[in-house]
Formats: C-alpha cells, sequence, structure tokens
C-alpha cells in the first residue's frame, strides 16, 4: 500500500508545485507604443529618409518627389549577374597573389581581382520602379507616420484625405488605400531610367553607384488598363521582372494593391504571385491587413525592452522593426540595403551587395538575444542554398579542399571582386561559422547541429588547416590581412598572421571541438584541439591587441578588425585579470586615436565592446552618438556624420543597414550578456539607469530571460528553460539570501553565482527574499 500512497503525494505535490509556479508566466514582449513610431509633419522629400515597409522580398520607400507621392517598390532577388571577365583568368588563384605580393609586383593583382568592381556596373542588385499618384493638396498634411507595432503608414491630409498602406507580412503583395477622395486618381508606374540619352557617367561602384544607364536595358513594356497596369522590363540574357498594379474606387476609396514578380525567382521562395483585379475588394483588403497584423503580433511578443533613456529605446524599436522587415524565411537574407534599394536614378550604394567582411555579419547580430531565431536562419539558408558555388570557388581560388565563401558576392554566390585582402579573404567562412554556431547555441537543436552547424564549422576548419603552413611547429596563413587596414596597397598584405584573421581562426578550432564534443565525436574534438595548438597566441605588446604581430594600429580607423577577439568573438574573458588589462588598454587606444574616420557602424560596434567591458557609461554613449549622428529621420545608417559636429570626417550619406542592426545587438549586449557558460543580466547599464526591464531575450542554452531592476535593484528574474539544463548566472543580487521558485532537479546559490539544473519547459523565478 506504501507505493500508491506514494504516487498520489507525488501527484498533489506537483499539482500544488504547477499552482505555484503558474504565477511566474514569462511575459510576452510589450509592443512598440506610440512614441517609438515614426511621425513627420510633412512627407519626407528623400529617398533614403522614406517611410520604410517590408516582408523580406518585398520592399517600399513612401517619399515625396516633387509634387508627387511615390512608392519606391522593390524585391530582393532583382539582381544582374554579369560577372567580370577577368575571374576566367588562369591567375584567379590565391597562389598567384601570394607570388606577386613576394615580387612586391602589386598592380597586375589590383587590374584582375579589384579594378573590375569599380570599372563594370554589374553583377549588381537592382531597382524596380515606383507607384505614383497625384494627390490633391499634396504639401499641406497633418502628419505622415508610421506604427512600428502593426508596420502600417498612414498620411493624412488637412484636406480630409487619409492614406494608409502595408506591405503584406503574410503573403506577396503591398496594399495602398486612399480615404476622403472628391474623384478617382489613377496611379501610375515611373520606371528606373535604364535607358536614356543622358550620358553614363564615369564609373562609380562605391558609395555614389553608378548610372543605371550602364546597365544598357531596353526600354519597359507598360501595359494598361482601366483597372491594371503591368510593367515588364527585360534584363540582361533572359531576366525580366514584372510590377503588376490594380485597384478599384469604391465610394470616395481607392483601393490599389501591388507585388512584383520575376521569371527567375529566389529557390527558396514559394510565392510569386499575379494580382487579380477581380481580389481588389473591400474584403480582401480587410483580411490581408488582418493577416498582416497578426504577423506583426506574433513578431513583437519575441521580446521588448524598457529602458530610461528614450532616444536608445526608440532606436532599439525601429532597429527590430527593420529586421522583421527585411528579413523573411524563404526570402534572401539582408544585404547592403535589403528591401530598399536608391531611388535616385542610379545603382544602390557598393552594387546593393552582400558584403562578408563585417555588413552581413553586423546585420545578424541582434536576431540571436532578440529572440528572433527564425529570422535569423534565413542567413545561413542563404550559405548553405549556395555552398556548391563555396565548394568550386575554394577549390578554383585557394586551389585546397574545404570550403570558404567570398567576401563580396552575388546573390547566387559568385564572387564580385573589389579590394581582394577582404573580397577574397581567407577567413570569411571561419566568421559566418560563427553565425552557424550562435545558432545552436541559442536553439540548442541537436538537429540543426548535427546537420548543418557541425558540417560547415568543420569543412571551414580543414580548409584552413589545408591552406595554412606549418613551419617549427606553428602555423600561418601563406598571406594574411585585416579589413581595409592600409586599404588596398600591397602593405595591406602581412606575412604574419593579422590578429583579425587568427581571432576567427582560433575561435573556429575552439568551436570545432565544442561542436565536435556536443555529437560525442570525441576523435574530432581532439584533431581539432591539437591544430589549435598549432596556431600562435594573438599579437599583443603593453596589454594592447595589435594588428599584427610589430604592427599597432597607427590611425584612426573605421573597422575594428584587430579587436575581433573582444566581440563579436569573446575570445577575451572580462572576469579573467589579464585578458581584462587587454581589453581595457585596446578600447583606450582606440579612443587615444580619435574617429576621424569612423563610419556610424564604427559607433555601434563600440557599443557592444564597451558593453563586454562592463561599460554602461560608455556604451550608451557610443549608441547615442550613433542614433543621433549617423541616421537620417527615417532612421537608416547613412556611414557619414549627418551631425556634421565632428564625430566623424566621414560626412557623405550612403545608406547601408549593418550600423542599425549592430546598434540592436549593443543595447541586449547592455541588458543581457552569455557567453563562456555563463548568463549575466544588466552587465553593462549606466548607473543612472534606476528602471529598466526586458521580456523574452534569449540566452545561449536556450534559456528565455525577463528581468527588472526598480529604483536600482533588481525585482525579479524569470527564467524558461526551452531545453533544460544547467544555467549559470553570475548572481545580480551580491548575495545568497534569494528565493528560487518553480520545478528544477538542483540548484546552488553563492554570493558570486545562481547554478539551477532547470528542467525543460519549467520556469524558474529568482528574487530577493
Amino acid at each position: 500500500m506504501k507505493k500508491p500512497r506514494l504516487i498520489i503525494y507525488t501527484l498533489i505535490l506537483l499539482f500544488f508545485s504547477l499552482k505555484m509556479i503558474s504565477g511566474y508566466q514569462l511575459k510576452t514582449g510589450a509592443k512598440p507604443e506610440k512614441k517609438h513610431d515614426f511621425k513627420f509633419n510633412s512627407i519626407p522629400a528623400k529617398w533614403d529618409e522614406g517611410l520604410p515597409l517590408g516582408n523580406g522580398m518585398l520592399g517600399a520607400l513612401i517619399w515625396q518627389k516633387g509634387n508627387t507621392l511615390r512608392f519606391a517598390l522593390d524585391r530582393a532577388d532583382l539582381w544582374d549577374l554579369r560577372l567580370p571577365k577577368e575571374f576566367e583568368s588562369p591567375n584567379y588563384r590565391f597562389s598567384w597573389v601570394v607570388e606577386q605580393v613576394k615580387k612586391k609586383d602589386y598592380k597586375p593583382v589590383q587590374d584582375l581581382l579589384d579594378v573590375p568592381y569599380d570599372r563594370d556596373a554589374t553583377p549588381t542588385k537592382i531597382p524596380a520602379g515606383a507607384v505614383e499618384f497625384d494627390i490633391p493638396g499634396i504639401n499641406d498634411i497633418e502628419y505622415a507616420n508610421l506604427q512600428l507595432r502593426n508596420a502600417v503608414s498612414e498620411i493624412k491630409w488637412k484636406n480630409g484625405i487619409i492614406l494608409t498602406s502595408f506591405v503584406n507580412a503574410a503573403s506577396s503583395n503591398g496594399w495602398i488605400k486612399i480615404d476622403g477622395l472628391q474623384k478617382e486618381i489613377i496611379p501610375r508606374i515611373s520606371p528606373p531610367p535604364f535607358k536614356s540619352e543622358k550620358a553614363a557617367g564615369a564609373a562609380n561602384s562605391g558609395a555614389e553607384g553608378n548610372d543605371l544607364v550602364r546597365l544598357g536595358y531596353p526600354e519597359p513594356e507598360i501595359k494598361q488598363t482601366e483597372n491594371e497596369i503591368i510593367y515588364t522590363q527585360k534584363c540582361y540574357g533572359d531576366f525580366e521582372f514584372k510590377i503588376h498594379v490594380s485597384w478599384k474606387y469604391i465610394n470616395k476609396t481607392l483601393f490599389c494593391s501591388w507585388t512584383i514578380t520575376t521569371n527567375k525567382p529566389y529557390p527558396l521562395y514559394k510565392d510569386n504571385p499575379v494580382i487579380d483585379p477581380k481580389n481588389i475588394t473591400t474584403k480582401k483588403y480587410s483580411n490581408d491587413l488582418n493577416a498582416h497584423i497578426s504577423w506583426w503580433n506574433n513578431f513583437w511578443n519575441k521580446s521588448s525592452v524598457q529602458i530610461p533613456d528614450s532616444l536608445l529605446e526608440t532606436q532599439w524599436y525601429r532597429e527590430i522593426y527593420k529586421l522583421g522587415s527585411a528579413s523573411r524565411k524563404g526570402a534572401p537574407p539582408i544585404t547592403l540595403q535589403a528591401v530598399w534599394t536608391a531611388d535616385n536614378r542610379r545603382l544602390p550604394p557598393w552594387k546593393g551587395d552582400f558584403h562578408n567582411d563585417l555588413n552581413t555579419q553586423l546585420s545578424y547580430w541582434p536576431s540571436y538575444s532578440s529572440n528572433h531565431l527564425e529570422e535569423a536562419e534565413v542567413f545561413l539558408d542563404w550559405i548553405l542554398l549556395n555552398k556548391t558555388k563555396a565548394l568550386n570557388y575554394t577549390k578554383k581560388y585557394f586551389g585546397v579542399d574545404g570550403i570558404n565563401f567570398p567576401g563580396v558576392l552575388t546573390l547566387t554566390g559568385d564572387p564580385m571582386g573589389g579590394w581582394i585582402q577582404y573580397a577574397l579573404s581567407p577567413t570569411v567562412s571561419a566568421w559566418l561559422a560563427q553565425h552557424f554556431y550562435l545558432q545552436w547555441r541559442y536553439s540548442m537543436d541537436k538537429t540543426f547541429l548535427r546537420n548543418k552547424a557541425y558540417p560547415w564549422i568543420k569543412e571551414t576548419a580543414r580548409f584552413i588547416t589545408n591552406l595554412s603552413i606549418l613551419e617549427n611547429g606553428k602555423r600561418r596563413l601563406p598571406l594574411s590581412s585585416s579589413p581595409e587596414i592600409n586599404d588596398n596597397d600591397i602593405t595591406a598584405w602581412f606575412k604574419e598572421t593579422t590578429n583579425f584573421d587568427l581571432s576567427l581562426i582560433r575561435w573556429l578550432y575552439n568551436a570545432a571541438a565544442e561542436t565536435a564534443l556536443a555529437l560525442n565525436q570525441k576523435k574530432d574534438a581532439g584533431e581539432w584541439n591539437k591544430l589549435l595548438s598549432e596556431w600562435p597566441e594573438l599579437a599583443v605588446a603593453n596589454d594592447k591587441l595589435l594588428v599584427a604581430p610589430g604592427y599597432e594600429l597607427k590611425e584612426t580607423h573605421r573597422h575594428f578588425s584587430h579587436l575581433m577577439s573582444i566581440h563579436p568573438l569573446g575570445l577575451l574573458d572580462w572576469r579573467n585579470e589579464k585578458e581584462r588589462n587587454i581589453i581595457k588598454t585596446s578600447l583606450n587606444d582606440l579612443e587615444r586615436l580619435g574617429t576621424d574616420y569612423w563610419c556610424g557602424y564604427s559607433y555601434s560596434w563600440l557599443g557592444s565592446m564597451y558593453a563586454r567591458s562592463m561599460d554602461g557609461d560608455k556604451a550608451a554613449g557610443a549608441l547615442r552618438t550613433f542614433a543621433s549622428c549617423f541616421c537620417s529621420p527615417n532612421s537608416f545608417h547613412l556611414n557619414g556624420d549627418q551631425s556634421k559636429t565632428g564625430k566623424s570626417k566621414f560626412t557623405y550619406r550612403p545608406f547601408t543597414l549593418e550600423g542599425n542592426f549592430a546598434f540592436a545587438e549593443g543595447i541586449q549586449q547592455m541588458l543581457l550578456q552569455s557567453h563562456n557558460n555563463l548568463i549575466i543580466i544588466f552587465p553593462a547599464v549606466p548607473d543612472t539607469w534606476k528602471d529598466i526591464s526586458f521580456n523574452n531575450l534569449r540566452a545561449e542554452g536556450a534559456f528565455i530571460i525577463s528581468a527588472e531592476k526598480k529604483n536600482g535593484n533588481i525585482k525579479s528574474i524569470n527564467i524558461m528553460p526551452e531545453k533544460g539544463g544547467l544555467v549559470k548566472i553570475q548572481n545580480p543580487f551580491n548575495h545568497s539570501n534569494i528565493t528560487v521558485s518553480g520545478l528544477f532537479k538542483t540548484k546552488s546559490v553563492s554570493n558570486d553565482y545562481i547554478e539551477i539544473e532547470t528542467i525543460k519547459g519549467n520556469i524558474i523565478s529568482i528574487a530577493n527574499k
């Protein structure tokens, strides 16, 4: 009789335990408030200040050009894929570059591998065109806004006309509704000037972009009926795209829907619809709007932050909004401008391509801890889609087995050239490997680890091993570089491995060993650890990270490539006194050199590095400078100092997105860090931030965490272990007199750490007694 009684007691205990923890449910993320919205007293008059809408594949920028309301449309897979002819040369190989550097004859390398990027307009991302409206009284508006919580834009004029617009998050179309019209207005399509009598001008593939005329496309075909326009643009070869616009005027309201289709859609994209004029109804509009709002509700429920700095809080919500607008399963990943290609008669800055020396990586930094792993995986899907191209490129250019990725490449994975120190860098795949690693660490998805993450990490490490040279028991690369240090000169190459390359390589072998062990492949792990021991330690002098052995950073520079070991790689741990001194001294040196030649993304990146050094004041200061000085009114990162207050000598305005997303990562690093198997709550917040909270940020180990600080004191920490397992938290209470509530296996509490062996799905709450 004892066993049944024991079972009954156990069930009763379980019942009351479940009742007890029911009050500790993690909150859903708080949606953005009205104070976070974009709200203007006039319609933006520049394309790069337009109201941005997007669903990962389609995008629109709403702005006013002259007396016309303009919707600049975009589709992520519109590309001209013509490749440089030089890349078929027998000299297209890394060993030839090494030989030319040894001979100190570098111009042939530049002519073959660098010049084509600037000389040729292609390959490049291309714009789609625009839908335009002539709105009565267009200049007399009450407001133009974009509501972040539902991704709907609204413009209201003083004459009573109200325009509502959204790019459907749940399907491949956009809607424009105009209420209060006295008579029907007809939309029109404004094609990009691909064909013109105007001279094309000089080649420019940098910040200004090439003239669209250089693409040489024929005039578009535009067919218009009573309530439909179909615009067809033939591009290079047999590639073409169409813009479909249909509308209906019903009781003083114009309903207009649009989409863009192509005859060669992105392979992972399953939706390529045509707008049927019969579907332009009030019911269809309402159904699409409801589905769209539902998608964004789910998106915003993933996470939220509340901080007492309104500028930083608002910018964070706007960056996460851009993430949801620009990265979507089935669509291509974020390029330099994502779904907001330039609408200025030119190609986008730097061809709107994929830059893997910084830009793509920074763009996906915030997706992990913000709990948006689905958006993060879009990047990895694209990498794996182009894996065969990468294998062929690796064999052809580097001449060894394993896998590497081009640093600058097209939608379809082909290298584009450019400054080859990063455009054809040997460590690109190592940096990409970190994103595979982070996707695993934040999800703890063992299937993903086995089938995707470890194979990529393993093949990348195998490539580095095969390419490296072993001399006197130590390995080095045949040539090494540190992105954009010494620009594109021969001196940009180093004989000894730079800290940029070495940080990535050391991180890579560490990750290979860790992931192999997680799959119980102990032999592999041992081999990776042995190979790691054959690489030198980071180059340090006087407690300062160098660019390369014997070579320190000599002047202010935008790319913190020599500091990769601080962030994002986290090879240096603040808890270690020796490493702490290296972090502090290296960051002090950045300050000493000044900010003259920084871009906006430099400040964003610095925010995360200051957070890793537990300096909340400096982290917040760097991020405030980014938000207030380097962004347009619609929050787009414009690279140069728009405030003209001396934050940088770069005062130009090429729009790219990586600085925006790195900003969001900086905020998240201030609120929650998880690395080296330790979670730190509020690790780097200013002392003046007394009331702070975040909901559902994600930590490594697949722990979903919410925390609140009130009057400067931690009020509560809630943890939902998605997979279960040991969670170790740096004790933010600084004492052991705390309560740990919920179902768990074991716990250990000291003044320094809280360790809990959690049970999958069972919420833990930690608070002061």
